[in-house]
């Protein structure tokens, strides 16, 4: 008999959140992948449809136990706690009149866990991850200054103006003030971006229930010295590089060589 775990882990590999297009995010994801001298930042944001077709509605009673999707799973406490006062804690639309501080039901482990495994696909696998590793922020201001602060002393006068931009596109898409908003926090052992020469990371998503939509906002810093990252910027410079060429191309074609008799 096939370990649940291993099921677990089948049937989330099967699963696909549909990424949904948005010019904005790219154009923003390519100025997040940067490098500051002492580091690279590589950062993308990314919009994914809730919606299920049949086949992951059948994954999706798999994992919440035989069709119990609003069985409520423990999360840690927020990062936001320390600046936020204990009467806001929890208060989310997902838990209606009775708010429960650090909790969210299956349907929506099931959605965090299956954007992370989409946007990381192939390289992490993220079907082992539990609820003790995702946190709720009760505090859409304290994640914002988050991470303002993190991006700004990472490119620094460049993001007053990437960061108005940044903040406006994912209120576009997501609607912010309808949102809850999670975060992945995993322990060493089972962090992915745990390896060496990583300085800093974040990983929030931006969960609107009645869009049936998740933003999914991450960002890495990482040490030069570690390599790591490299083909993120290799990548961006080819494409410069391929988009001058065609112009010099196109400059030596349009103008006619005189010959030589």
């Amino acid at each position: 008999k096939t370990p649940t775990c291993v099921c677990l882990s089948l049937w989330f590999l099967q699963t696909t959140m549909k990424l949904l297009e948005n010019s904005s995010f790219e154009a923003l994801s390519s100025r997040l992948c940067v490098e500051t001298g002492e580091s690279r930042i590589l950062g993308r944001i990314e919009s994914y449809s809730c919606k299920m077709a049949g086949d992951d509605k059948h994954m999706f009673k798999q994992f919440c136990q035989e069709g119990e999707p609003h069985v409520l799973e423990a999360l840690s406490p927020p990062q936001s706690t320390s600046a936020t006062s204990p009467s806001q804690l929890g208060k989310s639309s997902e838990d209606g009149e009775n708010p429960l501080s650090d909790k969210c039901c299956r349907k929506t482990l099931f959605y965090l866990i299956t954007t992370l495994n989409e946007s990381f696909r192939p390289d992490y696998d993220f079907s082992a991850a539990r609820a003790h590793e995702f946190s709720r922020e009760p505090s859409l201001n304290w994640v914002a200054n988050a991470v303002n602060s993190s991006l700004f002393s990472a490119v620094g006068e460049e993001f007053n103006s990437l960061g108005p931009e940044l903040w406006n596109a994912i209120d576009q898409e997501i609607n912010l003030q309808g949102c809850d908003i999670y975060s992945y926090n995993p322990d060493l052992d089972s962090d992915p971006f745990g390896e060496e020469g990583s300085l800093w990371s974040f990983n929030y998503f931006f969960y609107n229930k009645k869009l049936k939509r998740i933003v999914f906002f991450t960002c890495r810093s990482v040490s030069v010295l570690s390599g790591y990252g490299r083909g993120s910027l290799d990548n961006e410079l080819d494409m410069e590089l391929d988009d001058e060429e065609e112009m010099d191309g196109f400059t030596e074609d349009s103008c006619p060589r005189a010959l030589c008799v």
